[in-house]
């Protein structure tokens, strides 16, 4: 896209020009490095805030604007990594969840083992079409009247089984945590 700037300092129509012409662009860069949208934008608008401080772009060519823009965006998206590494960067808590370590702590993972266990002896204690009522359910996902069609039973009865899959295997999980 062609723009042209007066020469001499920019005005304010010529800045909006420039903005609307390469805030995008711009914005995909420091994304395309930072991998965060919102620091993304605050960087597109901290390099421009930058460009018309410094008015250095006082020249009429619009070329020259841009790999000034660039050229700031760099320096910013610089200064941040080295923030970030010296402090540790700071997220949303949303997000934090996701920066934790996946493996489980040593007991917690016995825990789940000792759970899975009495999960598994209270489905072995279930009569055939109760416990198939219930993995068909939970683990793949058919509704009761998809379920009700593979065991031959009613919708109905595909509740009541479920039900009392969950109650036996709740009951048995109490118990071994008493």
């Amino acid at each position: 896209m062609n723009v042209s700037f007066r020469g001499g300092t920019h005005g304010s129509a010529d800045i909006d020009a420039l903005f609307r012409v390469y805030s995008d662009d711009l914005r995909r860069y420091a994304y395309r490095r930072l991998r965060d949208r919102e620091a993304a934008a605050d960087l597109t608008q901290e390099a421009f805030l930058r460009y018309v401080a410094s008015r250095q772009a006082e020249r009429s060519d619009a070329h020259a604007s841009q790999f000034f823009l660039w050229r700031i965006a760099g320096n910013l998206i610089v200064d941040l990594v080295r923030r970030e590494r010296r402090q540790g960067r700071s997220v949303p808590l949303e997000q934090a969840a996701l920066l934790a370590d996946a493996a489980p702590l040593a007991d917690r993972s016995l825990i789940a083992r000792q759970d899975f266990a009495t999960f598994k002896a209270a489905l072995d204690e279930l009569p055939p079409k109760t416990r198939a009522a219930l993995l068909l359910n939970r683990i793949e996902g058919l509704t009761h009247a998809e379920i009700a069609a593979r065991l031959a039973i009613s919708p109905s009865m595909v509740s009541k089984h479920i039900m009392k899959a969950l109650r036996v295997c709740l009951r048995k999980l109490e118990a071994a945590d008493a």
